[in-house]
C-alpha cells in the first residue's frame, strides 16, 4: 500500500490547520490501524516530507538530522512517521521515504514554485519569486517514481528494517535562479517579481541521497535544467503555443542526446 495522500501544500495547511491534521494525521492512523486488522497484512509505504527538519543547521542534510518544523504541515508529517514506526513495531511491514520539492508535471497544484515558474516562462507571464534567496532542492517527477519503486521491491521482499530514505537531488537551487532558468527556457519575455519570503515556509534545504543510493541503489538521474526544459514545453503545448520555447527545445535536443 503506498500512502500519499496528504494536505500537500505548506500553505494550505496553514490556512486549514485542523483538516491538514485530520487527514495527514488521523486519516493515517486509520489506515494503519486497518492495515494491523486486515487477516493478510498489507506493507505500508509512507511519504514524508523535507518539511520535518525545519530550517536545518547544517546542509546538506541527512536523515539522521533531528526533527524541528515550523508550520502544521511538517509538524503533521512528523507525526505521521512516527504514527508508521510504532505500526512497524506492531508487526507491520512499512518504509519511509521523504520527498523534496518533486516537479515535473503539468497536473500539478499551480501555485508551486516549479511549475508556476514554468507556466509562466512558457507563455510570457510573471514569475513571482517568493524570497530570491530561498535555497532548495527539486527532484523530478520521474526519479522519484524510480525510487518507490525501488521501495517497493524490498517490501514485496519482506523487508522489514528499511530505515527512511531521502529521494533528493543533493543540490541546492536559489529560487532567484530556479526563476532565471526558467524565463530563458520559455523565450518569452517573461518578467520576475521579487517578494519577501512567506515566514512559514522553509528558506534553506538541501537533501544528502547517500543513504537512497546505498540501501536501494537509486540516483536522480533528470538534472533540474533537462527537467524543467520538459516542463516548459509542456506549458507551452498544453497553452496551445504551436512553436516550442527554443532555449527549451534546445536543451530537451541536447538531453536527448547525451
Amino acid at each position: 500500500m503506498v500512502h500519499l495522500a496528504a494536505i500537500s501544500r505548506v500553505v494550505f495547511g496553514q490556512r486549514a490547520p485542523a483538516l491538514c491534521w485530520e487527514t495527514n494525521v488521523t486519516a493515517t492512523q486509520r489506515l494503519l490501524d486497518a492495515a494491523l486488522a486486515a487477516p493478510r497484512r498489507p506493507w505500508v509505504l509512507f511519504a514524508s516530507s523535507r518539511e520535518v527538519y525545519g530550517e536545518p543547521e547544517q546542509l546538506p542534510v541527512d536523515e539522521d538530522t533531528p526533527f524541528c518544523p515550523i508550520n502544521i504541515y511538517g509538524r503533521s508529517k512528523a507525526e505521521g512517521e512516527r504514527l508508521t514506526l510504532a505500526a512497524r513495531e506492531a508487526g507491520l511491514t512499512t518504509a519511509i521515504v521523504r520527498c523534496s520539492n518533486v516537479y515535473g508535471r503539468i497536473a500539478d497544484h499551480p501555485d508551486r514554485v516549479a511549475p508556476a515558474f514554468a507556466r509562466a516562462a512558457a507563455i510570457g507571464g510573471t514569475l513571482r519569486v517568493c524570497g530570491s534567496a530561498t535555497t532548495l532542492d527539486f527532484t523530478h517527477v520521474d526519479d522519484v517514481v524510480r525510487a518507490l519503486i525501488a521501495v517497493i521491491e524490498q517490501l514485496a521482499a519482506n523487508v522489514r528494517t528499511l530505515l527512511p530514505v531521502h529521494l533528493v537531488s543533493g543540490t541546492g537551487t536559489r529560487l532567484d535562479q530556479l526563476a532565471e532558468l526558467a524565463r530563458t527556457l520559455g523565450g518569452r519575455g517573461a518578467r520576475v517579481l521579487d517578494a519577501p519570503a512567506r515566514s512559514y515556509e522553509v528558506t534553506r534545504f538541501v537533501g544528502d541521497p547517500s543513504r537512497a543510493r546505498a540501501l536501494l541503489g537509486w540516483q536522480p538521474q533528470i538534472d533540474l535544467a533537462e527537467g524543467m526544459a520538459r516542463l516548459v514545453q509542456d506549458f507551452a503545448s498544453d497553452a496551445g503555443l504551436v512553436d516550442p520555447p527554443a532555449a527549451a527545445a534546445a536543451m530537451q535536443k541536447s538531453s536527448s542526446h547525451a
